[in-house]
């Protein structure tokens, strides 16, 4: 139901009068909260402190030679193997890079438009390109696109992933359409998981475009809340079968494992991909810091590991999650007006709050709890229906947590309040 529907005007303004002092006495604690982003919190980024205190004793002897030198470009062998078993593909289908996976993605678009996608045109030679952007998603994302002058279509995100009928429907009737955004497990910002017949469906999709390219990025392919992991579905596997392999490119990093940016990160392609890659890659870099890559491996070791440091953050990031879930079933779980998902891992919660989300997160800044810009999970910022909010759980504590998701529930009642009042008057 929609809460304040059926009230009148002096008890809509009694209403607002209630919640605005609950607003000010939240505001005058003079708390500050920052929730923009999901960066690791400091307690998450001391698990992986052994590994740099132990860096002395690593042998970084590899294969090749040794890790302080010269050489392996594609990243040492047993980091490639690292995350060839996290993707379970094969080492030769892996390059680890350096910082984080935006890296790579950004990269993979900038040689796209210099010099094409295998043996394409260079996209800045054609008259348009466009991407289909999943949304709500991921603004960084977008962010490429825009600085690149990419066209971005936004397709709607269901709860088994981005709708595809319409990315089918998109692909096979447009050769400007070059790619697609995709965080296809524990996605930005909704949390949800695509469903196996997404998986299938994308790896088995037929564009008009022969560089088409599916941007799979696994962000969370191990940032699980909850020991029973939701699975997802290999891509690589569909789209082998398909014949399609060189159409995906598969992203992950561990800036979310140990360091956020000082950490490690990789690619998996089709050997086709990863050769053509490494091509436009000799004239950037001679080799990634292999010295990272041993430090890595040796703390992470094998992916059952991985998931032993990961259960480490979940412990620390569940209770954050379920107090927003408890305190926004308490003050809106009858209200339609309000909703919100409820993500088994990743960092963010998707809140939609109807027609009135710019004014929720100017009145939660006022009161010092600052979110990432309403609309910011839409192609240029453009929500139309002025709805979603992205909620990053990770950085507070679970008492500045607490006072935050208060001065949420405040927001949206005033919001709410006054949107009513201006359709009554």
């Amino acid at each position: 139901m929609n809460r304040y529907e059926n009230l009148s005007v002096p008890q809509l303004q009694e209403a607002l009068r209630l919640e605005t002092e609950k607003y000010v006495e939240l505001r005058g604690k003079d708390v500050n909260v920052d929730m923009t982003r999901g960066r690791p919190s400091k307690e998450q980024l001391e698990i992986a402190m052994p590994m740099l205190k132990n860096a002395a004793t690593y042998d970084y002897t590899t294969d090749m030679g040794d890790a302080r030198n010269y050489g392996e470009p594609a990243g040492i062998k047993s980091a490639r193997k690292l995350f060839a078993d996290l993707f379970e593909v094969q080492s030769d289908e892996v390059i680890v890079c350096d910082g984080s996976s935006l890296d790579i993605m950004y990269n993979l678009v900038q040689f796209a438009m210099q010099f094409g996608v295998l043996d394409g045109k260079p996209w800045n030679k054609l008259d348009k390109v466009k991407f289909l952007c999943p949304s709500p998603g991921y603004d960084r994302h977008f962010s490429i696109c825009a600085n690149f002058g990419i066209e971005m279509i936004t397709v709607p995100m269901l709860e088994s992933g981005p709708d595809m009928d319409e990315v089918e429907k998109l692909v096979a009737g447009d050769e400007s359409i070059k790619g697609i955004w995709c965080v296809p497990k524990y996605s930005n910002p909704t949390g949800i998981v695509y469903s196996d017949e997404t998986v299938e469906r994308m790896g088995r999709l037929n564009p008009l475009a022969r560089d088409f390219r599916i941007f799979w990025d696994n962000a969370y392919i191990v940032h699980g809340l909850y020991e029973e992991e939701n699975n997802l579905k290999n891509i690589f596997d569909v789209a082998k079968a398909a014949g399609k392999e060189d159409m995906v490119y598969e992203l992950a990093s561990t800036s979310k494992i140990t360091f956020a940016g000082s950490g490690v990160s990789a690619i998996a392609a089709s050997r086709r991909n990863v050769e053509d890659l490494l091509k436009k890659m000799f004239f950037k870099q001679i080799n990634p810091n292999k010295v990272n890559q041993v430090m890595h491996v040796a703390f992470l070791r094998d992916v059952e590991n991985i998931k032993t440091v990961m259960a480490k953050h979940a412990r620390i990031l569940r209770p954050k999650f379920e107090l927003f879930e408890r305190k926004l079933a308490d003050a809106f779980g009858d209200c339609d007006d309000v909703k919100w998902s409820r993500p088994r891992g990743g960092y963010f919660i998707s809140l939609d709050v109807r027609g009135v989300a710019k004014r929720v997160v100017a009145l939660a800044s006022e009161a010092g709890v600052k979110f990432t810009a309403a609309g910011a999970t839409y192609p240029h910022m453009t929500d139309k229906d002025n709805t979603n909010i992205r909620i990053a759980p990770s950085v507070p504590s679970v008492e500045e947590m607490d006072f935050a998701v208060d001065v949420l529930v405040t927001s949206i009642n005033i919001a709410l309040l006054e949107s009513a009042l201006a359709k009554k008057s």
